[in-house]
């Protein structure tokens, strides 16, 4: 049995994301943001197929992510709303990690159970940057489930997918504590 850890259980009883919005640079380099990856890759994974990999987006690739925004938003008759806020994504961001879904082929792991993994690495990831003392917040958006999104401005394959994206950062302002939620409504107790 693992000895207990009180002072990770209370982080994870406190932990809170930090908007995207709100973080700036300075970011994490390559060498602060390796132990945050690594322990991303510790999620559980049943088969060892690794199904999820990782692309870090600097400033460059970021602020090239946000040139494409505006066409394909049109391309795909996005609400005039919902272009501002994705183009902001990627303009205003100095760091991302995009967490890739990549599925395996297995006769013993089906798709579903890999991509319940690709989803615990984000949040392994996020709580990981949260951990070492970054601002980190876990978004999507429209863009990121755009094939040609993903394919020319990412180089994923046509089978993977954007998990999630992460935002690293230093953050600009604290957030307030939110709602959260309430237990007796979503436990349900067997005792038998």
């Amino acid at each position: 049995m693992p000895a207990p850890n009180p002072a990770a259980l209370d982080f994870l009883l406190t932990r809170r994301s930090r908007p995207a919005k709100t973080l700036t640079a300075p970011v994490p380099d390559r060498n602060a943001l390796m132990p945050i990856l690594t322990a991303a890759a510790r999620t559980p994974d049943h088969g060892k197929l690794e199904p999820w990999r990782f692309i870090v987006l600097e400033k460059d690739a970021l602020t090239r992510l946000a040139g494409m925004i505006n066409p394909l938003a049109k391309k795909n008759k996005i609400a005039e709303e919902k272009i501002e806020k994705a183009y902001r994504q990627y303009a205003d961001a100095d760091l991302a990690v995009a967490v890739v879904f990549s599925p395996k082929e297995s006769d013993k792991v089906p798709e579903i159970e890999q991509l319940y993994s690709a989803g615990a690495v984000c949040l392994s990831l996020l709580n990981a940057a949260l951990a070492a003392g970054w601002g980190a917040n876990w978004l999507s958006g429209w863009a990121s489930f755009d094939r040609d999104f993903c394919e020319d401005g990412l180089g994923l394959a046509p089978h993977e997918s954007i998990a999630g994206l992460i935002h690293i950062g230093t953050e600009t302002v604290a957030p307030p504590e939110r709602p959260r939620p309430d237990l007796a409504a979503i436990v349900t107790w067997m005792d038998a």
